[in-house]
């Protein structure tokens, strides 16, 4: 279509009825107009020539009215799109540069008042100054004054010199006189000190008030640098300009505004996150898109446009789909930018410091953030993200069809093929990642042995080591395939760290010693390593409920190893301790306990062996089992040397022949003593409170313990009676009915010495005690077999007999 037919509808003259009636008659449009001479002549000339530039006008009139008519519609349908145009995409600019053009005239207006009254005091300064220069100039032509009179002697000179710091001498000083006149009329000034000697004065310096003069206002200045600098960080982290980024943080920094700068930003780009997904997830955007890819142009005629559509119809769900799925392509590569923007921000803002005041960044701007930027934008994607899936899937089947309902598998047991091939394609990643994450496990384990035998790994390191592993398993928890890839590195790593342990471990003979009266080196050195090692263990004990048993059974190996190595530090030391306790103790068969009492000594101390196992006591646990910050572990310990020390004071106790009632009485004060030293040895802290409850915990033992001291004063009828032998073990009341018989023990009888059976009763069971001692019944029968020797004996046979019963009885 010719352009003359739209110029004819521009003409600043058109009517529209005039044209339809010119169209319906067949008549041209416009009709043509006389011409006329004078003053009509110009306009003659315009209309001729309009008329000769729209020669068009005539033809519709030659033409079909319908064809006229259906040429008008096209033309008016595309006028309308063209406007329509024009006003989507230009209207936004012409309203912000009106605004614009507002904003400035209102500027250009205020500042009118202050430019003429600016203007009106330079003007009067100059004024001013010339009147003031010509009278300076005719008093120094007729008269020479100074102050040099006046300031005469050791007071002028002291006036001179407190006044250089308030003057600019010389011609400079004039000049900076008189533009600071120029620039402020009330400012004071005071013209001194002329040269007497020169035909011609000189101002040698000027006073000023400093107080009175003010400069031009900089808010425009900081205007602009605000508005230069927010340039520099939307340009830096578009481009991830570090450097252009930290030069326009810095300028921020210097206008006192970087908390609100970052603030600023880190809103922008989580408001753009939240503002996309939800147009990624908007339905009707999703129909209109579609709507409009399908909807052909229409050349001519009415349209009927239906509502916007919510569901897919069976023809249109491919569209949908694709549409969708490219939406969320988008979506991801937005999201993918404005990650990288927000960690380069981060990055920027942790490592750059004022250059005067060495401020972090990061710190100057957590004063107004809650937290630090990339926990923020996290945070804010992982709230939208599921609101709006929520949303969706509540709102559409689409949505729930197209994004829920999927055939991939991806779990620790099975994953389908679609999973495999992403799974390969990101392999590269994967393996940079479990790099990293193995990097950073054997740098902790390095760290930890990094101080040798000088320095030995304690309970610190161990946390620290079993706390990275457990950061890097936490880390991988949401994948659970490379959780399991992490958990071999822990292995790794755990492996690393027996090694680097085992040449720090001391094996000789000084790390058992138990001499005395401090712990040695090497016991103090493999107390940290066992601290280190039982702590790492500890805490990695815990995962095990976390995970699945696929990973458990990754970790489980190594843990077992680390408590291997844990026990064959301790167990050396704790059975070096059983033994030497023992020992101690075993020395009460080598008293004389067969004497009898002496009443005029009272009541004697204890004996000396055991002083020896109380001061051995306090050493093992002052020197010896402190040097472990084991936690439970050492309570345990505690509790099995008081058992093992209570269990062979009874037996030793119960073999001890000859025993007469001095022996028993001497017996029953090492027995006080000794609960005394134990009590003690198991409380924390040194506190001795609570004693009695402490040892209650000791069980069995203790109240063979207790039941021991009344045993020695039983009468021989007694002895096999259960309720007062109660607590007792059955060995020990057969061993002290021997003791009280000519019947022999039943070490004597096999040529044993003491410490040897005690050694065997320690290693065998109590059936197997009790079967020893009943062969030492038969045997004694068998060989003394007179009636004389029967019926001295035959007493504590019988006793023998009836304990015996009822202890099988009791076991069946």
């Amino acid at each position: 279509m010719s352009d003359s037919l739209y110029t004819a509808f521009a003409a600043p003259n058109f009517d529209a009825n005039e044209y339809a009636n010119a169209i319906l008659a067949g008549e041209p449009f416009p009709p043509p107009q006389p011409s006329s001479s004078g003053d009509a002549r110009p306009s003659g000339i315009k209309i001729s020539k309009q008329a000769s530039t729209l020669s068009s006008l005539s033809e519709p009139a030659k033409e079909d009215i319908s064809v006229a008519i259906s040429k008008l519609t096209v033309g008016i349908d595309d006028v309308s799109k063209q406007l329509k145009n024009v006003t989507t995409y230009e209207g936004p600019h012409a309203v912000h540069r009106s605004w614009r053009t507002r904003d400035a005239s209102s500027h250009v207006s205020n500042a009118l008042p202050t430019l003429s009254a600016a203007q009106h005091a330079l003007l009067s300064s100059q004024r001013r100054l010339e009147g003031q220069i010509a009278e300076l100039a005719r008093v120094s032509a007729s008269e020479s004054i100074g102050l040099s009179d006046k300031w005469t002697g050791e007071e002028g000179e002291e006036k001179r010199e407190s006044w250089k710091d308030n003057y600019v001498v010389g011609s400079e000083g004039l000049l900076f006189s008189t533009l600071l006149l120029s620039l402020h009329p009330q400012a004071k000034m005071h013209l001194v000190k002329v040269d007497e000697d020169s035909e011609t004065s000189e101002i040698l310096f000027v006073q000023f008030v400093p107080s009175l003069v003010t400069f031009p206002p900089s808010r425009p200045a900081r205007s602009k640098i605000t508005s230069e600098m927010e340039m520099m960080v939307v340009t830096g982290l578009a481009t991830l300009n570090r450097s252009l980024l930290a030069s326009s943080l810095q300028t921020s920094h210097n206008l006192r505004v970087l908390p609100n700068l970052v603030q600023f930003l880190l809103s922008d780009l989580t408001d753009s996150v939240d503002q996309r997904i939800r147009t990624t997830f908007d339905i009707s955007r999703i129909s209109k898109e579609v709507n409009a890819k399908d909807s052909a142009p229409a050349s001519h005629g009415l349209l009927y446009r239906s509502r916007v559509r919510t569901e897919p119809t069976n023809v249109t769900a491919p569209q949908w789909t694709a549409a969708l799925w490219s939406r969320l392509e988008g979506l991801i590569e937005e999201l993918a930018d404005c990650c990288i923007k927000v960690y380069t921000l981060e990055k920027v803002l942790q490592l750059k410091k004022d250059t005067v005041t060495q401020t972090n960044f990061m710190d100057e701007a957590m004063k107004v953030l809650e937290n630090k930027p990339s926990a923020t934008f996290w945070t804010v994607l992982a709230r939208t993200l599921e609101r709006q899936c929520k949303d969706a899937a509540r709102s559409s089947t689409f949505m729930q069809q197209t994004l829920m309902h999927t055939d991939t598998i991806y779990t620790q047991e099975r994953q389908s093929p679609e999973t495999i091939l992403i799974l390969r394609a990101l392999s590269v990643f994967e393996q940079s990642y479990l790099q990293r994450s193995a990097n950073r496990l054997n740098e902790v384990v390095a760290q930890s042995v990094a101080g040798g035998a000088r320095s030995p790994p304690a309970m610190g390191e161990g946390i620290g080591i079993a706390r990275t592993a457990a950061n890097e398993l936490d880390s991988a928890k949401f994948d659970p395939l490379l959780v399991k890839a992490v958990a071999k590195n822990v292995q790794t790593s755990l492996e690393l760290l027996l090694t680097r342990l085992e040449p720090l471990v001391v094996r000789d003979r000084w790390a058992t010693s138990l001499l005395g009266p401090v712990s040695t080196p090497q016991q103090a050195q493999n107390a940290q390593v066992a601290t280190c090692l039982y702590h790492c263990a500890t805490r990695l004990s815990t995962l095990e409920g976390e995970y699945s048993e696929s990973v458990t059974a990754i970790l489980q190996p190594s843990i077992k190893e680390i408590r291997r190595s844990y026990d064959r530090i301790v167990d050396p030391l704790l059975v070096a301790i059983r033994r030497e306790l023992g020992a101690i103790v075993g020395k009460l068969r080598k008293l004389d306990l067969g004497k009898a009492p002496d009443a005029s000594a009272g009541m004697g101390g204890p004996s000396t062996y055991m002083k020896d196992l109380v001061d051995k006591l306090t050493f093992i646990k002052t020197e010896v089992l402190a040097k472990f910050n084991v936690g439970d572990a050492a309570r345990v310990w505690v509790s099995t040397i008081v058992k093992n020390v209570i269990r062979s004071f009874v037996l030793n106790a119960s073999i001890a022949k000859p025993l007469g009632e001095g022996g028993k009485l001497q017996l029953t004060g090492d027995m006080t003593e000794m609960e005394f030293a134990l009590g003690a040895f198991m409380v924390e802290g040194g506190s001795q409170s609570k004693r009695g409850f402490k040892l209650d915990v000791i069980g069995d033992d203790y109240r063979a313990l207790r039941a021991m001291r009344p045993l020695l004063f039983l009468d021989n009828s007694m002895l096999a009676s259960p309720e007062n032998t109660l607590g007792l073990p059955p060995l020990i009341v057969l061993h002290h009915i021997l003791v009280r018989s000519p019947l022999p023990l039943p070490h004597s009888l096999h040529g044993w010495s003491e410490s040897e059976y005690v050694r065997w009763v320690d290693e065998h069971s109590e059936e197997e005690a009790l079967t020893l001692v009943d062969g030492v019944l038969t045997h004694w029968e068998k060989v003394h077999d007179s009636p004389t020797e029967l019926d001295t004996s035959r007493e504590y046979l019988d006793l023998a007999r009836i304990v015996l019963a009822n202890a099988k009885r009791r076991s069946t």
